[in-house]
């Protein structure tokens, strides 16, 4: 039996970063979250309207989560396959829509920060199955999503009610920067070249 047959590539491979990579994340993370998500947000607020129905939020979800996620890619190319635009948009789909249905599409601060967990819970997801083949240690990426993404909503609801009292598929300029600040920890420690990533390390 092969080598190949006993030890399968896996289905999406990311490029070696190189190490330039890591010092471009320290500012390349906050600026693609701080831009991807207002754009992201009226994109989705432009073309669907209010999210107060599972369609709205399924499609909603879908554009801000591809722009969201494109956004995010070009901060983390060296790090992840194009593939995680696709897990971002899909992941913010499915996690706006169960979300907001949860709360019955309401808009108070507890509705908003169940319905950003929600989300973040499911973005999260699948962004850690692509993490996790850079190395170990992704789980703490699926457990800071959840709190960053509900903490995200409520900083928003005391800032931008704009974005509340549309129904905004995402979270505001104010909550993006507390998201930036939160995931750019976990990446840099998830990321950094301290012997968490087996590649570097070896």
């Amino acid at each position: 039996m092969s080598a190949a047959a006993t030890h399968p590539a896996p289905l999406v491979q990311a490029p070696d970063a190189p190490a330039g990579a890591i010092r471009r994340l320290r500012w390349a993370w906050p600026l693609a979250i701080v831009v991807g998500i207002p754009i992201g947000g009226y994109a989705a607020n432009i073309i669907v309207g209010k999210v107060d129905s599972v369609g709205a939020a399924l499609v909603g979800g879908l554009i801000a989560g591809a722009i969201i996620g494109a956004a995010q890619w070009l901060a983390l190319r060296s790090f992840v396959p194009w593939v995680w635009v696709v897990a971002t948009s899909v992941g913010m789909a499915a996690g706006l829509t169960a979300g907001a249905a949860l709360v019955d599409y309401g808009i108070s601060r507890g509705d908003l920060a169940l319905m950003g967990a929600v989300t973040g819970l499911a973005v999260g997801g699948l962004q850690t199955f692509l993490l996790a083949r850079r190395g170990s240690g992704a789980l703490w990426w699926l457990l800071v999503n959840p709190p960053a993404w509900a903490l995200a909503w409520f900083v928003t609801t005391f800032v931008i009610t704009k974005n509340v009292n549309e129904h905004f598929a995402i979270f505001g300029a104010s909550g993006a920067l507390v998201f930036a600040l939160l995931t750019w920890l976990v990446l840099t420690y998830l990321l950094g070249p301290d012997g968490r990533n087996p590649r570097r390390a070896s």
